[in-house]
């Protein structure tokens, strides 16, 4: 079966108030999202990895150390990376939840240190790429970032929160300024209860 470009769980232009235009959005996911879906099932078509999950085609595809990911690999990942990101972002007021609050204190001191480590490895990622907030195979949370395409999935990690860093999420916006597109995306776009929910 094809893999389909999945709808948005709110209106293009429901996060405009928060700093994502509707023109982000319909570049970001009518167009770039859109062209990952699409490649990808060409890409697979008549391979070993056509009828295979996306989860099964990304930690198939993954060479560990290459310093270029397979077509394959690169469009199922970022299939699947975007298709978490849609929902790691929410319209209205948010509230970071207890159980969460609790876990971030613990982890990293504080909500506040948790923000400007997540925010750093954002900034800090050179070139295209993410940033995450993950439940380790030990159980513990860590930031992370991670280059192109690459995700928590292949390093068999939770993915509790990621934000994407290239342009195409953040130039129409913030123009180059990516420092204040993950200050924004901190305080006024995470969808915390879906964090929550993937402790």
């Amino acid at each position: 079966m094809a893999f389909e470009l999945p709808a948005l769980p709110y209106a293009h232009d429901a996060l405009a108030d928060l700093g994502m235009s509707k023109e982000t959005l319909e570049y970001h996911h009518d167009l770039h999202h859109k062209a990952y879906v699409d490649t990808l099932n060409k890409l697979v078509a008549g391979t070993e990895w056509e009828g295979k999950t996306l989860e099964e085609i990304v930690k198939g595809t993954y060479k560990a150390g290459a310093v270029a990911q397979s077509g394959i690999f690169n469009n199922a990942s970022q299939h699947w990376n975007h298709t978490q990101f849609w929902n790691w972002l929410a319209p209205g007021e948010k509230k970071i939840p207890g159980e969460l609050e609790k876990a971030l204190t613990e982890a990293f001191g504080s909500v506040a240190k948790f923000k400007e480590d997540f925010a750093a490895a954002g900034a800090g990622q050179f070139g295209s790429g993410w940033a995450w907030l993950v439940k380790d195979t030990d159980g513990s949370l860590k930031v992370t970032k991670t280059e192109n395409g690459v995700d928590p999935l292949v390093f068999d990690q939770t993915a509790l929160l990621g934000v994407d860093v290239w342009e195409h999420s953040y130039y129409i916006d913030f123009r180059n300024k990516r420092p204040a597109y993950l200050a924004n995306f901190l305080d006024k776009l995470v969808n915390w209860e879906e964090v929550a929910s993937r402790l």
